[in-house]
């Protein structure tokens, strides 16, 4: 038996190092997130998105990914907790205080939600000023829509994506459900874009139903 223990092992170390090799690696982890989170499963996509965290713990300020994710799974506590901690490395994003705001009203109402509105300062892009005003109960949603009417061409277009998108979601959040729909409808499709955000209205328009 002796003559066998070297055999072992190096079949033991062989074992290891392939486990070691189907390991998926953190780039490989966070594309799957992603991938399942446009695929509309958003508990599978939150599930990758934890294993990358565990791998790499000092990912998860970065992931606001997950924070989406959490949303459209249920998880409205873990996503407060997740824009939370990205505020800490990313502190003049209006979608980041955005969503904070929608997993509080989803979770415990919007006055809830209203009190601890994170204030957001230096974020430029069209129409993110009107977006904070609107969750902050100090704008339209005309304001909205007119700041979005900016630029022509792919720049008017995303603008309309993105404020179609924030008003669905608010709208959502206040328990106007005939709002909401009618504005993600036109995010999703109407001005629909590929990027990120905007396959985000599409993932919302297929998870509730409204496509």
């Amino acid at each position: 038996m002796k003559r066998l223990i070297p055999l072992l092992l190096l079949l033991g170390l062989i074992s290891h190092a392939k486990a070691q090799e189907a390991k998926p690696s953190p780039n490989a982890l966070f594309q799957q997130g992603v991938d399942l989170f446009f695929a509309a499963k958003p508990k599978e996509s939150v599930a990758a998105f934890d294993q990358l965290i565990a791998l790499v713990p000092e990912s998860k300020p970065q992931l606001w990914q997950r924070g989406l994710s959490q949303y459209y799974a249920g998880d409205f506590k873990g996503g407060r907790e997740q824009f939370e901690v990205h505020q800490t490395v990313n502190g003049n994003d209006v979608e980041n205080a955005a969503w904070h705001f929608l997993c509080i009203a989803k979770g415990e109402g919007v006055e809830a939600a209203r009190k601890v509105f994170i204030p957001i300062e230096g974020d430029s892009r069209i129409p993110m000023k009107e977006v904070h005003e609107l969750f902050a109960g100090k704008g339209s949603e005309e304001a909205v829509l007119k700041a979005a009417e900016e630029g022509e061409g792919e720049r008017l277009r995303n603008h309309r994506c993105y404020a179609h998108l924030y008003l669905g979601l608010f709208f959502e959040a206040t328990g106007d459900d005939v709002k909401a729909k009618a504005h993600m409808l036109k995010a999703a499709k109407d001005f629909s874009m590929d990027h990120y955000m905007g396959r985000v209205a599409q993932v919302h328009v297929k998870i509730r139903g409204w496509e």
